[in-house]
């Protein structure tokens, strides 16, 4: 490990626990690498760098009384649709936002388990696009190369991972959010089953759509912080059963049934997986029979389940508009979405919400045939930066459609899926493929994650260093430092 990176997550803690490094030294070290890579890779909205030297100094002293929270003194970010106390919730939208009272209940058992929250990471407007740009905060670049973009919305958590900022980051994902980034930057992207990480002060984002997630180099990283953040606020409508995601990383996964699903579910348009993508994820499907599973292809039975997203997703963007201090400054885009949204908030946002319960039982019975499905995360590599932009609202969907078909169901049917590595496209940028599986089936979808992790080993490989811009400027401000 270079100096200039951080360690992983387990080995952070396990290295502050036995007293081999202060919380305090590791913090100055993570806010120095923020401020060196701000210029370039843009991934933080706001850092904390006084709040985190002050809660890394209690974490010291909570250490040297032999306090054994799993992550004390551990400096972590999470993305800017989450509120931590004293900062603002500006959601990747313009304008001066007033400070939260109080953490969210995923921010709070971070803290509850120890971590320093270091900073709040860039995300795109009200997370709605797979890149994360816009006039709020410029430009985020993927650390793999900076001419493109890591990806969203999550894309400033996965940025500041890849990158070795952070040991590991909170995202949230409504339509792929974090397994996209996690596909387009080379890391393990966590969705978990709804409800496992609280939405609070939500108790459903966007609908139910929307889960909180974890984005890391290594499945045991992902692991320990879906741990720390897994967990429900009183009030929480989903309430799954508790899991240890932790326990699941060493577990062996047996010999499974895969199902290798190249089609893209149903979309109003075109989509068509790139081959440079489509060759990585055969070879992984190769390498899981390698190991002694059974693949084949197959495609779950999703029907028109795309006529159950748009209402939750628009009618969700509808809420957040009318939530907005500052609406005049939203994207155009978004304020299109938001006038869907109005028009199929009522009986269309209804007959949605009443189709989950039809798909949960005829998706679920592809699972008495399989255990698991493997699929593309993405169509494609990673666009450019400023590709989507500038595009119309329709011009901006088909463009997404295109570039990321596969991720969004799972989202509509509320279940764990997780990113991993594939290898890389023609010019060394990243891409991944989903681990899908039903409800609660995370322990499983890690237990075979770090099994392919094991063998390929893709957490040794590192973004090229020291990053560069290819273009003659960078977008965007630096992130205040609070």
């Amino acid at each position: 490990m270079t100096p200039d990176r951080a360690a992983g997550l387990t080995a952070t803690a396990r290295a502050l626990a036995e007293g081999e490094v202060s919380s305090r030294t590791l913090v100055e070290r993570t806010l120095a690498r923020i401020e060196a890579s701000q210029g370039t890779l843009n991934a933080f909205r706001i850092v904390r760098a006084e709040a985190a030297l002050a809660e890394a100094d209690a974490a010291d002293r909570r250490l040297a009384a032999g306090d054994g929270r799993p992550l004390l003194g551990v400096p972590v970010a999470v993305k800017d649709d989450m509120d931590v106390a004293g900062e603002p919730t500006a959601f990747g939208c313009q304008g001066v936002h007033p400070t939260v009272a109080e953490d969210g209940e995923a921010v709070r058992r971070l803290r509850a388990a120890g971590a320093v929250i270091v900073g709040k990471t860039n995300t795109c407007e009200l997370g709605q696009w797979p890149f994360t740009e816009g006039p709020a905060f410029g430009a985020t670049r993927n650390p793999w190369s900076t001419g493109h973009t890591p990806g969203g919305s999550s894309g400033g958590s996965a940025a500041a991972v890849a990158a070795g900022l952070v040991p590991a980051a909170l995202g949230s994902d409504g339509a792929g959010s974090v397994r996209i980034p996690a596909s387009w930057t080379h890391l393990v992207g966590i969705k978990p089953q709804r409800g496992r990480v609280s939405t609070w002060p939500r108790g459903e984002s966007f609908h139910g759509i929307t889960v909180n997630g974890t984005l890391a180099r290594t499945v045991a990283d992902a692991a320990l912080l879906l741990d720390a953040a897994s967990g429900n606020h009183a009030n929480d409508p989903h309430r799954p059963p508790t899991v240890d995601a932790s326990a699941a990383v060493g577990r062996d996964p047996g010999r499974l049934r895969i199902a290798l699903s190249l089609k893209p579910p149903f979309t109003a348009v075109p989509a068509r997986l790139r081959p440079e993508v489509r060759a990585r994820v055969l070879e992984l499907a190769e390498t899981l029979a390698g190991l002694g599973h059974t693949v084949e292809e197959a495609d779950p039975p999703y029907g028109q389940i795309g006529l159950t997203f748009v209402p939750r997703a628009t009618a969700g963007i509808a809420e957040r508009v009318a939530e907005a201090p500052f609406p005049a400054l939203l994207d155009r885009r978004t304020r299109g979405a938001a006038r869907l949204g109005r028009l199929l908030g009522g009986v269309p946002l209804r007959a949605a919400r009443r189709a989950e319960a039809v798909l949960h039982r005829r998706i679920g019975g592809f699972f008495e045939k399989y255990d698991v499905i493997l699929a593309p995360t993405t169509a494609a590599p990673p666009p450019r930066i400023g590709a989507m932009l500038q595009l119309s609202g329709f011009a901006t969907d088909r463009a997404m459609i295109a570039a990321c078909p596969y991720a969004w169901p799972w989202n509509v049917l509320g279940w764990p899926g997780v990113n991993v590595p594939a290898g890389f496209a023609p010019g060394g940028l990243p891409v991944g493929a989903q681990l899908l599986g039903p409800a609660n089936s995370e322990p499983l979808l890690i237990s075979l994650a770090a099994r392919l992790e094991a063998e390929l080993r893709w957490h040794e490989m590192w973004p090229p260093a020291p990053v560069t811009v290819e273009s003659p400027a960078v977008e965007g401000r630096s992130a205040p430092t609070l």
